[in-house]
């Protein structure tokens, strides 16, 4: 699963103990697996080996330059919802034909930008922004790629927040409307048709409503080749879900079986776009015990990582392993494991078993998606260093924040 393990009682990172990274970088700190994540992104492209396809690995999970880069050199692809992370990539020399662009809300210079470096796809999500990537393409004198996203109407059976192809999500379009808009698509002189796009939800555990998602665009898909579209490619967005605590999500060989059976016999080319699936495991949380708070009601372990490292406990109630860097001998107690900022939800872990002392460093798992890039400055918290370890080599992926370089931009009132 991922390349943290034990070595002689205490928790490495590949050949690394947490332990240094520690001392030389200082804590909280992410710290990131080159193995882990190269051993995921090849899990996803083995699958579907045989046939057309393309990884995209969604941006959006894990955006530093150096993830990023891990990824590029494998021959990923790319999907990206912002002008953002295009420049990001940009800052890499990543093709344009190796990103689609997505996003409910692509403002007019994320589509002149997207279509100045000659992006794979645009996926379109509504009537109006089809329009709007109609009008921008026109004054650009170009012919703008684009995938339309429907919205199949799926419970993905995932967490309200991240569930996205039910009718009442702000995304895609609707089924009924499909046709009616690829239609309007093709009365554009500025677009051109290349594909059709999905993407039902994030931390899916069940192939049931992706398999049913896939088998409604294919209807859809057959009504259009019917009426003389001819697409070049399916985009089934991303979404396989990680094990957390107790979850049993599907395999991506199990993934992709689904999609040969379906797409047996079809010349088309597939497009996926997992984030979290590639890089979840491939990342931790390393943070240090400040104090011991024991109370008659709870114990609380004060750690020096909070909601601002690690969003997902507050925002979704989500549960991370725990670890000790090095375990104790003693008998444990039930901890609270919180942080720093002055709000109630800030939480990393509650009632975890743990032997503890102050000083101890504790490893948040499964921290490499939506972690750091989901980080704020709240409380005036500088953002944490970022770490890559490759083999015993550990490179600096992002400095620690000075703390001056977040009011760096404010201005106070003139004298």
């Amino acid at each position: 699963m991922d390349h943290f393990d034990y070595r002689d009682g205490e928790l490495h990172a590949e050949d690394v103990p947490l332990r240094r990274i520690a001392q030389e970088h200082g804590t909280p700190c992410f710290v990131y697996s080159r193995a882990t994540l190269e051993r995921h992104y090849r899990a996803f492209d083995d699958a579907l080996a045989g046939l057309p396809h393309r990884v995209c690995y969604a941006v959006k999970a894990n955006s530093n330059l150096a993830v990023l880069d891990v990824l590029a050199r494998l021959g990923s692809s790319f999907d990206i919802v912002s002008g953002g992370e295009l420049a990001r990539l940009q800052a890499l020399d990543v093709a344009g034909d190796r990103i689609v662009f997505s996003g409910v809300g692509k403002s007019r210079p994320e589509i002149e930008a997207a279509l100045e470096h000659r992006v794979l796809a645009l996926n379109v999500e509504s009537l109006a922004e089809l329009e709007r990537v109609a009008e921008v393409a026109a004054a650009q004198g170009v012919q703008a790629p684009v995938s339309l996203r429907i919205n199949p109407d799926v419970d993905a059976k995932t967490h309200p927040y991240i569930a996205t192809g039910l009718k009442h999500n702000k995304f895609g379009i609707a089924m009924e409307e499909a046709l009616a808009a690829y239609r309007r698509a093709a009365e554009l002189p500025a677009l051109r048709l290349v594909g059709m796009d999905c993407h039902i939800g994030s931390q899916l555990t069940e192939l049931g409503p992706y398999a049913d998602a896939l088998q409604r665009l294919l209807t859809l898909w057959d009504t259009l080749a019917a009426e003389g579209f001819a697409l070049q490619h399916l985009d089934l967005g991303g979404g396989l879900g990680i094990r957390y605590r107790d979850e049993e999500p599907p395999a991506p060989a199990a993934w992709g079986e689904v999609l040969r059976r379906s797409l047996a016999g079809r010349e088309l080319e597939v497009l996926i776009e997992p984030g979290r699936a590639i890089a979840g495991h491939a990342g931790l949380l390393l943070t240090r015990v400040e104090y011991l708070k024991p109370t008659a009601e709870k114990n609380f372990a004060i750690v020096d990582a909070a909601m601002t490292e690690l969003m997902r406990p507050t925002l979704y109630q989500a549960w991370h392993d725990i670890l000790p860097v090095r375990p104790r001998e003693e008998a444990g107690q039930n901890w609270d494991i919180v942080g720093p900022v002055c709000e109630s939800g800030d939480w990393l872990g509650r009632d975890r078993a743990l032997a503890l002392a102050p000083g101890d460093l504790l490893a948040v798992r499964a921290a490499g998606a939506y972690a750091a890039v989901m980080s704020s400055h709240y409380n005036t918290r500088p953002r944490v260093a970022e770490l890559l370890v490759d083999g015993a080599q550990v490179h600096l992926a992002r400095e620690r924040e000075p703390l001056a370089d977040i009011w760096r931009r404010e201005r106070p009132l003139p004298a």
